[in-house]
Formats: structure tokens, C-alpha cells, sequence
């Protein structure tokens, strides 16, 4: 079962390095074609979207998967789909509806007054990715990775080629004056990549009509009430997990002096964006374990396979960790030399990152068991640490701070969800093995840090690299892990 779902997370995951990769051209684009503050505004906008996507959404991805995966029929899963993308769908062309009514409210609160636009494009994206999030967990459940993947792909390049074409083409264009003038304003820069950003999301909803048409979107009263009860815990918990995630940028924004704000809103932003990396590894792994979990399971064989599952993550997570934090100045070429100066926060964000796949494996119990209210309690307890961690230590420290309390959040959610694990549902995680790789990479990390200092360039590359290739060596020796199983399980598609 391990071998299908790593077989799964490897093809979720070759698809998300390219789009992440392809997404990332725009990083250290726009990074160097923007100033610290523009770029800032740009990620507090950012910032705000998952909150309404969480909202919208209602959990009902999860909801979907639950009942999806314990349906009888094809007829029950074909209207656990409908009554699924129905609720989504509604909410979200109400939200829109009220977004065009408070658009110029909206934008006197968010403090761009000047550029309202930027409300009602907003309010499109968080649309069109609302209604098209059923569908994508539709092709995540049926084991459609390779439609998944296309559809993902091509949003990304079309996401990429529209900014590209709105800060390259467009300016030759205006340059020839006349009425083409006025088709590009230098001040409008956020505009354009909100513009890209919603022509993608409206391709995607129309490479996925063809696989979700069969099905109209229609509710049955009596089966959303199911999957709602199931999913509002899950939805409280979303928007707690989401502040907990995007909360920084608002404290930023607030909590230092208006001059420096924006700017460090933008430079903290870069570096999160560069320690995404990791995070794509734990998006891959969500893809393919959130379905497999949460399907029918005996719990003898979901216990011994979320155990080993959760082990091989940290091993996985902690080679990347390696991989990362030993060359930060590498990685911060990803940005431009203006966000830079923000590198140093780069291990405590990763480490954070660490902790938050950490979470997501200890989600995975009392969703199977369907006691979702657990996931109240789990990011309810990291929400208040990271209001409290932020107000103290970001008007002293700055973003760092917010690093900071960005890593205390994810541990404290890591150990509120550990000890309701081992009360309610106890699974047989190896810790003694787990420690150890906890340990071995804290020790290579200092090797690399601390020998680094004494090192030329090409040394200290050339200890780090070998670091890092012993840990993956370390590691494959003592699980005794099959590769060439491994690379098979890839090729049939996890099958």
C-alpha cells in the first residue's frame, strides 16, 4: 500500500516541481522588476485569498473524499460530487456577487482606493478556484493523476506566459503611442499579474468542464447535511490553519512602522517563497495521502501504514531541509538583490515547513474516524500562539520575529496533535528512528554551517553537497529502501 501511495506522491509530484518551477520564472522576475513595497502589496493581496478559499470551500474537499470513498455506488459518488461542487459552486458566485456590491468599500478598507480593480479581480480568482476545487479532488480521488496534472500544468503556463506578455509585450506595444498607449500603465504592475493570475483560473474551470460535465451540480439537502456536519470542523480549523499560515503579513503590515511595512512585507514574502520548496514536497504528498487515507481501511492497516508513512515524510523532509538550508545563498539568486538581505531567516522558515507536513500526517487518524472537531483544537491552539508570538516579537524583531513565531506555531501544533493521537487513536510511530534522523540531520546541518565559515566557496560547496548525499545515503541503507520497486511503482502510476 506504502509503494502505491509513494508511486502516487512522485507523480503529483513531478507535476507540482514543474509547475512550481514554472510558477517560480515569476519569482525572481517579479522580484526584480518590482520594488520591495510593490511586491509586498502584491503578497498582502496574496496573503488574503487562502482565507476566502477556506471559507468557500467549507472543508468540503475533505467531505468530498470521506463519503466519496465510502460510497456504495457509482450513482452515491456521482451525487457526492454533485452535492459537493453544488455547495461550493453557490458560495461562490454569491461571494462574487456581494464583492461587485462592496467592491469600492472593499477597497477602502484594503487601502487601495486608487485601484479597485484590484477587489473585483480578486474576487474572480477566489471564484473560479472555488468552483473548480471539487473537480480537481474528483480527478485526485478516481486516481486521475496524469488529467490532474495537464490541467495544473497548463493554468501555470498560461498564468506565466500572461505576465510575461503584460510586462514585455504590452509596453512595446504603448511605446508606438497614439491610442496603444493606453493600453499599459507603468503604476498598475499588481493589476497585471492579478490579471494573468485569473485568465489561468478561468482556463483551468475550462479544461476540467469535460471530466465534471456528466454530473450537474445539484445538492440533496439530506447528503450535504452529512457532509457538512462532517466538514464544519474541519472548515473552523481551515480558517485557523490558514491565519496560521498568512496571518504574518497582516502582523507585518500592522505591527512595524507604515514606512518600513510594505517593504518587509515583501522581502519576509520572498523568502517564504524560496522555502516553498519544501512545501511543494508536502503539497505532493498531500495529494496523493489525503485520498488514500481516507478511504475504507481496517485500523490495524491504516495505523501501521500512517506510522511508516510519517517516517519516510521526515526522512524526505529532512533531506530537503539539508538540500536547502546549506546553500542560502544560492537559493536567494531565486529573488532579486533587494530581498536578499531577508536570507537569513531561511532555516527557521524551513524548519516550520518541516512541522507543518508533521501536522498534516497527524491529521490523517481522526479524519478517518471522522472526529474532525480534533482539528479545532490543533490549529485553535496554534492560532493563539501565533497572535501572541507576533504581537511580542515582531514589533521587536521585525520579520524575523514573525519567522519566528511562524516555527513556535507549527511545534505547538505538532505536539497538541501527538498527544490526541496517542489519547484517542494510538499509532505505533517509531520515534526512536525518527529521533535519530532528527538528530543526524541537526548534526550535518552544523557540520555545514559552522565548517562553512572556515571554508572557501568551492570547499564549502563541496562539503555541503557531500552532507547532503550522505544523508540520502544514510537513510536509503537503513530502511532498506527499493528504489528500483520504487521507480516501478512510479512508472505504473502508483497502480
Amino acid at each position: 500500500m506504502l509503494r502505491k501511495l509513494a508511486g502516487q506522491t512522485m507523480i503529483y509530484g513531478v507535476s507540482s516541481i514543474v509547475a512550481r518551477l514554472l510558477n517560480y520564472l515569476l519569482t525572481p522576475y517579479l522580484t526584480r522588476i518590482m520594488q520591495t513595497a510593490e511586491y509586498g502589496v502584491l503578497s498582502y493581496f496574496y496573503s488574503l485569498i487562502p482565507f476566502a478559499l477556506v471559507v468557500l470551500t467549507m472543508g468540503m474537499e475533505s467531505g468530498y473524499f470521506r463519503f466519496a470513498g465510502q460510497a456504495k455506488s457509482v450513482e452515491d459518488k456521482r451525487k457526492v460530487f454533485a452535492t459537493t461542487w453544488g455547495a461550493v459552486s453557490s458560495a461562490a458566485i454569491g461571494f462574487m456577487a456581494l464583492v461587485l456590491v462592496f467592491r469600492n468599500l472593499l477597497a477602502g478598507m484594503l487601502e487601495c482606493a486608487m485601484y479597485p480593480d484590484y477587489i473585483w479581480l480578486v474576487g474572480a480568482i477566489i471564484m473560479l478556484d472555488v468552483i473548480t476545487a471539487i473537480p480537481f479532488a474528483r480527478l485526485r480521488e478516481e486516481g486521475r493523476a496524469i488529467r490532474y496534472v495537464i490541467v495544473r500544468l497548463v493554468s501555470v503556463v498560461v498564468n506565466v506566459a500572461g505576465c510575461l506578455a503584460c510586462f514585455e509585450l504590452l509596453p512595446r506595444v504603448a511605446a508606438h503611442g497614439g491610442w496603444l498607449a493606453s493600453l499599459y500603465n507603468p503604476s498598475y504592475s499588481v493589476g497585471y499579474v492579478l490579471v494573468s493570475n485569473l485568465i489561468a483560473s478561468f482556463v483551468a474551470l475550462l479544461l476540467l468542464l469535460p471530466s465534471s460535465c456528466d454530473v450537474a451540480p445539484r445538492i440533496d439537502r439530506r447528503l450535504f447535511r452529512q457532509i457538512f456536519a462532517y466538514s464544519l470542523p474541519l472548515l473552523v480549523s481551515g480558517i485557523a490553519g490558514t491565519a496560521n499560515e498568512f496571518i504574518d503579513r497582516q502582523m507585518i503590515m500592522f505591527l512595524m512602522p507604515p514606512e518600513e511595512a510594505a517593504s518587509a512585507v515583501g522581502i519576509y514574502s520572498a523568502v517564504v517563497k524560496i522555502a516553498m520548496v519544501l512545501m511543494l514536497f508536502t503539497q505532493m504528498y498531500r495529494m496523493a495521502a489525503e485520498p488514500f487515507f481516507l478511504a475504507s481501511f481496517r485500523k490495524e492497516d491504516f495505523a501501521r501504514s500512517n506510522a511508516e508513512a510519517l517516517k519516510y515524510f521526515i526522512i524526505v523532509s529532512g533531506w530537503i531541509f539539508l538540500a536547502i538550508a546549506l546553500f542560502p545563498q544560492l537559493f536567494a539568486l531565486i529573488v532579486g538583490a533587494d530581498f536578499r538581505v531577508g536570507i537569513y531567516i531561511l532555516p527557521v522558515v524551513l524548519l516550520a515547513n518541516v512541522c507543518s507536513g508533521i501536522v498534516l500526517n497527524l491529521s490523517f487518524w481522526y479524519k478517518q474516524i471522522g472526529q474532525t472537531k480534533f482539528a479545532i483544537w490543533i490549529t485553535g491552539a496554534g492560532l493563539a500562539v501565533t497572535v501572541v508570538m507576533n504581537l511580542w516579537l515582531v514589533p521587536r524583531l521585525g520579520y524575523y520575529g514573525a519567522a519566528i513565531a511562524r516555527l513556535i506555531c507549527e511545534a505547538t501544533m505538532v505536539a497538541v496533535s501527538y498527544w490526541l493521537c496517542r489519547r484517542y487513536f494510538p499509532i505505533p510511530y517509531d520515534l526512536r528512528r525518527i529521533a535519530e534522523y532528527a538528530l543526524v540531520v541537526a548534526i550535518l546541518y552544523g557540520m555545514g554551517t559552522i565548517g562553512g565559515e572556515w571554508l572557501p566557496a568551492f570547499a564549502k560547496y563541496s562539503l555541503n553537497s557531500l552532507l547532503v548525499i550522505g544523508f540520502a545515503g544514510y537513510a536509503v541503507r537503513r530502511e532498506r529502501i527499493d528504489l528500483r520497486g520504487l521507480v516501478r511503482s512510479v512508472l505504473h502510476r502508483g497502480k
